[in-house]
């Protein structure tokens, strides 16, 4: 219904019978006015008893609503608002027939225009220049805009059918312009936008009004309509109606969103138009802690889309993800086996050394199985009064012994095999401890040897450990000479360890060199660190007297590629051997620490 006013202009009576300004008219608009105008109720007509026509009102027409495309595997989002509003929107919808407009910067604009779309179900987009927010309504196919605040018709596709209303728009306003319900207002301070946004909930989501900004002024819907008020040298011819099509939300099924920090407002609006969760995911990987893995792998999502920097490649977070739904954690909690997440703590691991059944070799041999789980707890224990990271119990065992003859294969490294250390593998890792296998290789190479282990390799609490003093030549024997591996070798080990994680969906793994001369290391600069599979770890053997010690840590750590750090205590060489509170004073603080 239109009623002329007393200044001349329209005004015009919604279906919720609330009269709201518009501007007038123009025969140009007349079309796209009847298209809004029959969305919500058409008129048809039907002979009356002498044959004449009759008008006769037919079927409200269907609700209208968006469609949600299938995204990638993973998405990182990052931009300022404008550009994080226009990418999700690309990214989750197919289509839109509905679309809520806002200019950027606006943060009153902005509440307003996100309460209205998590009602009806449309994405939000914002204007700035170089924004091609027209190339985004028309390949959405978006007929109906509801604009809040002064948006440029440059903006809006041709013909499209816009619904205005002011920043700070109060409940009734938005339900005349929306057909929707709306619930309490829910003032918004400065810096809480975002949380304020993300905490929206359909179907009668909560309106939002800036703390500071006027109660907005009911004539302003005017100024803010396309070509109106400061917008008028816009020249996209639109039309205007009264109220938006009837919407019926969707949901993205499957999707869910990653967040490190504070999510853009305007993408957060559309995320929650879809009904899409955002889970927190402090440092950008969802594996660093149990909370994150344990969120991801309850929602297991068939795609995620993060916003921050932090994400790393979209192929980078995909594989993340993978890990993370599977739920399984790490000794210590998280697939993360050294985890940097500011404000929660680290991990530090204490471990025994040997091989099962042979005290010779070690502590970890000098005992049955209970005993050996039991005393790598003891030794632990201490540490933990010294750090405020967790500190995890853990067993080093010698999987591949350096021999004094050729073995059957020539190899100079006697095998233990896979069934025969099955027994303590499970035993720690029903503890919740930490194993890694260390290789002793003889003339054999280290990938070949890493692979005869694949079985217990594919368990999730296991990692690996080159040991290449034990790394013959071709015509070398042991203890005749320091063996020695080359950079090539450990990095193609690694490639092989890294690979086989990640097509497994493991959790980070343990990597670790021993080392107590440069020697042992050749061209160790060129040590690949690159994979985010592996944690590597420099493991420093040196021992006797603790200034010669001290004099090989400082040695092996000049110039060391980016590694973790390793120190190894000797119960019987050693000049003394370090207690624990001595060992946290070695600098930096040793993240593994074997006792031989």
């Amino acid at each position: 219904m239109q009623v002329q006013t007393s200044d001349g202009s329209e005004a015009i009576t919604g279906r919720h019978g609330r009269r709201r300004r518009g501007r007038p008219r123009t025969v140009a608009l007349a079309a796209a006015l009847a298209v809004a105008l029959t969305a919500s109720c058409s008129w048809g007509t039907a002979p009356d008893g002498d044959g004449a026509s009759a008008p006769t009102a037919s079927a409200p027409a269907a609700p209208v609503s968006p469609a949600v495309q299938a995204p990638p595997p993973a998405s990182v989002v990052t931009g300022d608002d404008v550009q994080a509003a226009l990418t999700t929107s690309s990214t989750l919808l197919a289509s839109a027939p509905v679309a809520v407009l806002a200019p950027g910067g606006d943060t009153a604009a902005t509440l307003t225009a996100a309460s209205a779309a998590v009602a009806v179900g449309a994405p939000v987009l914002l204007t700035a220049d170089g924004a091609d927010v027209a190339g985004e309504l028309d390949r959405l196919g978006a007929t109906h805009v509801l604009t809040v605040g002064g948006v440029p018709a440059d903006a809006l596709p041709d013909g499209t059918v816009v619904v205005a209303v002011a920043p700070g728009a109060d409940a009734d306003a938005l339900a005349a312009a929306t057909g929707a319900t709306f619930g309490a207002p829910v003032p918004v301070a400065a810096g809480d936008e975002a949380a304020a946004v993300r905490a929206l909930e359909g179907p009668e989501p909560a309106v939002l009004l800036a703390d500071d900004a006027p109660a907005a002024d009911p004539a302003a819907t005017a100024s803010a309509a396309p070509g109106g008020g400061a917008t008028a040298a816009a020249t996209t011819p639109t039309g205007t109606a009264d109220t938006l099509p009837a919407t019926a939300p969707v949901t993205a099924a499957g999707v869910v969103a990653l967040a490190d920090g504070p999510v853009p407002p305007a993408a957060a609006a559309t995320l929650r138009a879809l009904g899409v969760a955002v889970l927190d995911v402090p440092g950008g990987d969802p594996r660093a802690t149990s909370a994150t893995v344990q969120a991801v792998a309850s929602a297991d999502p068939t795609a995620v889309i993060a916003y921050g920097d932090t994400f790393g490649t979209a192929e980078l977070l995909a594989a993340r993800v993978a890990t993370a739904r599977t739920g399984v954690e790490l000794p210590g909690g998280g697939q993360l086996v050294f985890p940097a997440v500011a404000g929660q703590p680290g991990k530090k691991y204490v471990a025994l050394y040997g091989t099962p059944g042979s005290g010779a070799l070690g502590v970890l041999g000098e005992q049955d199985v209970p005993a050996t789980i039991a005393r790598a707890e003891q030794h632990a224990a201490p540490y933990r009064g010294l750090t405020a990271d967790t500190v995890v119990p853990a067993v080093e065992i010698i999987a591949t012994i350096a021999s004094s003859g050729p073995e059957a294969d020539g190899s100079y490294s006697r095998k233990r095999p896979v069934e025969d250390l099955r027994p303590l593998v499970e035993a720690a890792g029903a503890a919740g401890q930490y194993v890694v296998l260390d290789l002793q290789p003889g003339r054999q190479d280290f990938v070949a040897q890493a692979q005869a282990y694949a079985d217990l390799l594919a368990l999730p609490h296991v990692g690996l450990a080159l040991d290449p003093e034990w790394r013959l030549a071709p015509d070398q024997v042991h203890l005749r000479q320091i063996g020695s591996v080359g950079i090539d070798e450990v990095n193609a080990t690694a490639a092989w360890l890294a690979g086989f994680t990640r097509e497994r969906g493991l959790p980070q793994k343990m990597f670790v060199l021993h080392q107590f001369s440069l020697r042992m290391i050749t061209e160790r600069e060129r040590l690949d660190t690159s994979h985010d599979e592996l944690a590597p770890l420099i493991h420093v053997d040196g021992q006797g007297s603790q200034p010669a010690k001290a004099g090989t840590w400082a040695t092996l750590r000049n110039g060391a590629p980016q590694v973790h750090w390793g120190w190894k205590n000797f119960y019987d060489e050693d000049v003394p051997m370090l207690d624990p509170a001595q060992t946290y004073q070695v600098q930096p603080v040793p993240d593994l620490v074997t006792y031989q």
